[in-house]
């Protein structure tokens, strides 16, 4: 058995984890600009997905839960992309360029979005209304272009030589 990973191996390990740290992240930072709340509060509405509200009342297990549903979400979103990478190669070309939204970036951003708003029943009042507002929506839609597309891009186009 040889230890080492496949190139394949690294640029989609390389990929989830640039990707889910700079996102969780980037969450934190603007939840708290926004609405002064804190990365656990973060984590706890991510968890709420599964647990509902009840995820505020638990332990500190909850914001465990939502960081490895971060996680996972992530790399989901970084195995998407490299699988989409090696049937069009075009997805790594220059991952960089405004106009490579189309082959990695956006449909990333698009994936995440939507199959996280299909897990979450409903948003919890508190998060809907100071994280989810209209005027919230740009900056999450830079965010994702740029902490989930553009580093999951790059990291496959690096890693998988």
């Amino acid at each position: 058995m040889n230890p080492t990973p496949t190139p394949g191996g690294r640029a989609l390990l390389a990929a989830w984890l640039i990707c889910g740290v700079l996102d969780i992240n980037a969450a934190f930072t603007s939840a708290y600009l926004v609405a002064g709340r804190s990365p656990l509060w973060v984590l706890r509405a991510v968890a709420s997905a599964v647990l509902g509200k009840a995820s505020f009342d638990y332990g500190a297990w909850a914001p465990a839960l939502g960081l490895g549903m971060h996680f996972f979400v992530a790399f989901n979103a970084a195995a998407v992309f490299w699988l989409l990478s090696r049937k069009f190669p075009a997805c790594c070309a220059m991952p960089s360029r405004p106009d490579a939204l189309w082959p990695g970036r956006l449909p990333v951003h698009e994936l995440r979005h939507d199959s996280v708003l299909l897990l979450v029943p409903q948003p919890l009042p508190g998060y809907a209304a100071e994280l989810g507002a209209r005027s919230f929506a740009w900056p999450q839609f830079g965010i994702h272009l740029t902490c989930v597309g553009l580093s999951i891009s790059l990291a496959v186009r690096r890693w998988s030589r």
